[in-house]
């Protein structure tokens, strides 16, 4: 039995689509915890959700920026919240675990069980680039050298002001149930957007790093008792470690990305703990 992570399957990518519908669990007893971006369109979002429930025994679901996109080519034109509302509705009924239900507990081969807890965290602007120091210096940089994320066209914040008010109370809110999982308990935290800083250095364009999480995090790995962390978003597939915890990249991407890869073909999911 394994816990497996994948993110970032963006199947309006019909390569990548072809891909998820390869997708199969290693054992029937498999987890599978999936880290956003799973599509940009609900029904998308629904028919890859619902073939991946069908495989594995459990599945995770936290939820990416793409999924929460109102795009004019989606029937669903719920915005913010509200959008993020119906996909955690969509997802109760497949069967499949959100940031907003109780934390399932799984049991490595160690005999250590473990909270799985999905996260929705957003951004927050403070992934600032050097020789920024407010949210609005950095976003004038980004947008003087053209880097701006789809984001601030089709990811609404409604019903709050901004994203960044939005990203406030998604932590309030995180941090107060991660902080009632019992002492003893160690956890897998899965999120979008890596909790700390260090995996943004390696971007080609710094900008970029304002969309990709909120400094808030930064001790959360630690605090929360955390044996690994899970995250996409970057589309680098990759592990590191912060403080001893083994932080797993774990996006598809593009296919103009995966086939760039020695590869040239999209990664499947990450073997997180067994």
């Amino acid at each position: 039995m394994s816990l497996l992570a994948i993110s970032d399957l963006h199947v309006n990518h019909a390569e990548n689509r072809k891909h998820v519908d390869g997708l199969r669990p290693g054992s029937d007893d498999d987890w599978l915890l999936v880290a956003g971006d799973v599509g940009d369109l609900v029904s998308d979002i629904e028919w890859a959700l619902r073939l991946l429930r069908d495989r594995f025994a459990t599945v995770v679901w936290a939820p990416g920026n793409h999924d929460l996109w109102t795009l004019p080519a989606d029937p669903v034109q719920a915005r913010g919240e509200e959008r993020y509302r119906v996909l955690v509705d969509l997802c109760r009924r497949l069967g499949v675990h959100t940031p907003e239900d109780p934390y399932p507990l799984w049991t490595a081969e160690d005999g250590e069980t473990l909270a799985v807890a999905p996260l929705f965290t957003l951004y927050d602007y403070t992934f600032r680039p050097d020789g920024t120091s407010t949210r609005d210096e950095a976003l004038a940089q980004a947008h003087s050298v053209g880097v701006v994320a789809t984001d601030e066209a089709v990811l609404h914040p409604d019903p709050y002001p901004t994203r960044d008010a939005w990203c406030r109370a998604r932590l309030d809110h995180t941090a107060s149930r991660l902080a009632a999982v019992p002492d003893g308990l160690r956890t897998v935290l899965v999120n979008h957007y890596p909790l700390v800083r260090e995996p943004t250095r390696v971007l080609r364009y710094p900008e970029f790093a304002l969309w990709c999480g909120t400094e808030h995090t930064a001790d959360w790995h630690v605090r929360y008792r955390a044996r690994a962390m899970v995250y996409g978003h970057l589309h680098i597939p990759r592990t590191t470690h912060h403080d001893g915890v083994p932080f797993h990249e774990v996006s598809v991407g593009y296919p103009r990305e995966w086939r760039s890869r020695p590869a040239a073909e999209p990664a499947g999911p990450t073997v997180v703990l067994r």
